[in-house]
């Protein structure tokens, strides 16, 4: 089989200045993809701003003989992610993927979580990837294809004690991969999620031992696939740590069935309704709706 690559395609990778997102940029670069590099250049709580992240990888792949440019727009405005977008246009002339990657944290547990904790986190994670993602889009639409790759996480998915601004906005990053998987269809737009599990500089204080074995680099071969033309799935979401590779999914239990539901019925038949056995797993909103009108006969 041939090997997977990128020539003709135009990347954007947003916080590809270090850790999972230049691992990103590089692999796609040296597979043929132009890329954007962007990057504010602040520290892992969002202050501050520096070229230095963004173009030292792009120096990296041109070292490599591929082709960058570096790009310091914030992601958390729209005039950021229109900016980040043009950047693109401007040097290729055109826009195929875009990996929302660009992420900050500011922990706290959720008694101490204050409106500064909160909302910087989720103007960079969740409206970030909204911004970004929303100006692509249009080009996307108008050449009838794209590829999108959000970077959601374990701590949205399952919860993470002290990320309750983290995990919010991880999980909204859910929802927007699923809304936009479905609205891409028709235009060839897929979207798809990661959860990944690496050792970075906005982890570093929680690996530990295991840092090691959790490259960003074992991150990436999955955030590539995602990102290619081949790639035959849309609205789903993937776990990748350490080369171990796994897919997320909502399950829906069969449940109990009561035309008459009283909150006494629900009390007498709650392990029934938490039952594992026989879920299934609904692709969208309807799937749900006809799983349930069978059910009601």
């Amino acid at each position: 089989m041939r090997d997977i690559g990128f020539d003709g395609k135009v990347a954007i990778i947003t916080g590809a200045g270090g850790g999972l997102g230049r691992s990103h940029a590089l692999e796609l670069a040296r597979r043929g993809a132009r890329v954007v590099v962007n990057d504010l250049g602040g520290s892992i709580d969002g202050t501050g701003a520096s070229l230095g992240p963004a173009a030292l990888v792009v120096d990296e792949i041109k070292a490599l003989g591929g082709d960058a440019v570096a790009n310091t727009d914030s992601v958390a405005t729209p005039a950021g992610g229109a900016a980040i977008v043009q950047s693109a246009i401007d040097a290729f002339g055109r826009v195929d993927i875009v990996v929302n990657n660009a992420g900050i944290l500011r922990d706290k547990a959720f008694h101490n979580m204050e409106p500064d904790l909160l909302e910087p986190v989720l103007d960079v994670h969740l409206k970030g990837a909204f911004y970004v993602t929303r100006a692509a889009w249009i080009t996307m639409r108008e050449q009838n294809y794209g590829r999108v790759v959000n970077t959601s996480s374990n701590s949205g998915l399952l919860g993470n004690f002290g990320q309750s601004n983290y995990g919010a906005a991880k999980m909204g990053l859910v929802g927007l991969t699923r809304v936009l998987a479905i609205e891409g269809a028709k235009f060839n737009i897929k979207v798809n999620a990661i959860a990944p599990i690496a050792f970075t500089r906005m982890t570093e204080g929680l690996m530990g031992d295991l840092g090691a074995k959790l490259k960003p680099e074992l991150v990436t071969p999955i955030v590539a696939w995602l990102c290619h033309e081949d790639c035959p799935v849309t609205g789903e979401v993937y776990s990748a740590g350490g080369g171990v590779i796994a897919r997320f999914f909502v399950g829906l239990t069969q449940g109990y069935v009561n035309p008459d539901l009283t909150v006494e019925d629900v009390r007498d038949h709650f392990e029934q309704i938490r039952d594992e056995t026989g879920y299934v797993v609904p692709r969208n909103n309807s799937d749900e709706l006809r799983k349930v009108f069978r059910q009601l006969g």
